[in-house]
């Protein structure tokens, strides 16, 4: 392992991940899985059976008493106020500026409220959160003592049913039950990032090597694989999720990235609203679209998008979809913006044309 690596956290489950022959790498202080077999192989193997993910570097913040609900209705956009006991949501923090904060999941729990945030921004949204609610709310952060697996795929259920309770394998996408998992306690919910059926498994951090175990023993006469942070971005991009740092940031509002479905502004009063709305109002100078090639070629982030020679935008997220067996991606260009589009690539201008998201729709995802 290189001396960068050597400094890096380790999960849960970095001695199966080395044991594997998964390849290692740096990721936002972390030693994490990029590939296994191969991102395109890894990729397949999650859209045709279930593959496994370490995701124990995301952030959990649990935020409980008398003031919870209130400050989470103040400090995310969507409306927490409608959530039922073991109800997930999807949702977003934002600036006064409308920018994102980051977006995240939140969940409510039978006795408090938890949030699971990007890993890249997990210190700085500690701090935005605790400088943003009341006295009367208690906040903990639970992220160094909870390991995180996501099993994916149009099988992951019947690999579950074998290790779990049937409150596990009969929950509806976007709910989340405690139950049993291979003996230990468990918070599982039917919730992704890759557009196939599944579920995420949060576990004591030193309970959960024995979870792993069970769980790749469980789903070896389905072909399981673990698979690695590669092929979970290829899999995000085809369904048009987009990734912090790239698709959404502190520069952009929910109004240009496609997300005020998840922002309420009839709900009342949040950080960002009054910006949101009148940015809403005015209309924005760009908007974030999904695009495909027309010829080969792999777009990435950083390249230019043009329209009629001109540059009209850039490529936030970008790559050879091995589903679709063509180069996908999205990006902001200018409002009003029609027509043909060209992405530039190592000097070429390859043609390009606007589609409507997600790229892939055979997915078994559960319908929200």
């Amino acid at each position: 392992m290189s001396s960068d690596l050597d400094k890096a956290r380790k999960t849960a489950f970095f001695d199966r991940h080395v044991a594997a022959g998964g390849k290692l790498v740096d990721f936002v202080g972390w030693a994490m899985p990029m590939q296994y077999s191969g991102i395109v192989d890894e990729h397949r193997r999650v859209r045709s059976t279930v593959g496994m993910f370490d995701v124990s570097h995301m952030g959990e913040f649990h935020l409980s008493g008398e003031g919870a609900l209130g400050d989470l209705e103040r400090i995310t956009t969507n409306r927490v106020a409608a959530l039922d006991e073991g109800s997930v949501q999807y949702s977003a923090m934002c600036y006064e500026n409308g920018g994102f904060v980051d977006d995240l999941l939140v969940y409510r729990l039978s006795d408090s409220y938890m949030l699971v945030v990007n890993a890249a921004n997990k210190e700085k949204d500690l701090e935005w959160v605790r400088t943003h609610i009341g006295s009367r709310t208690e906040l903990r952060d639970a992220s160094e003592g909870t390991a995180l697996i996501a099993l994916q795929g149009p099988l992951a259920e019947k690999v579950l049913a074998k290790v779990a309770g049937k409150s596990v394998v009969s929950l509806k996408y976007y709910q989340s039950v405690t139950s049993q998992v291979a003996g230990r306690e468990a918070l599982v919910s039917r919730t992704g990032y890759t557009g196939e059926d599944g579920f995420e498994v949060y576990v004591e951090a030193d309970e959960a090597g024995p979870v792993w175990d069970a769980l790749m023993e469980a789903g070896a006469e389905f072909e399981i694989e673990p698979v690695g942070l590669g092929c979970r971005d290829t899999l995000r991009l085809e369904m048009g999720y987009a990734l912090y740092g790239n698709d959404i940031d502190e520069k952009h509002t929910p109004v240009e990235s496609g997300l005020m479905w998840i922002t309420k502004l009839k709900k009342g009063d949040f950080v960002g609203r009054d910006a949101i709305l009148e940015l809403k109002q005015g209309g924005p100078e760009e908007r974030l679209v999904g695009f495909e090639l027309k010829e080969r070629g792999v777009p990435r982030h950083g390249h230019r998008i043009l329209s009629e020679g001109r540059e009209v935008g850039v490529v936030t997220s970008g790559t050879f979809s091995p589903s679709l067996e063509k180069g996908i991606g999205m990006g902001y260009v200018a409002a009003g913006t029609d027509g043909p589009l060209g992405i530039e690539i190592r000097n070429r201008t390859i043609p390009a044309a606007t589609v409507s998201l997600p790229f892939y729709r055979n997915g078994t995802v559960r319908s929200r």
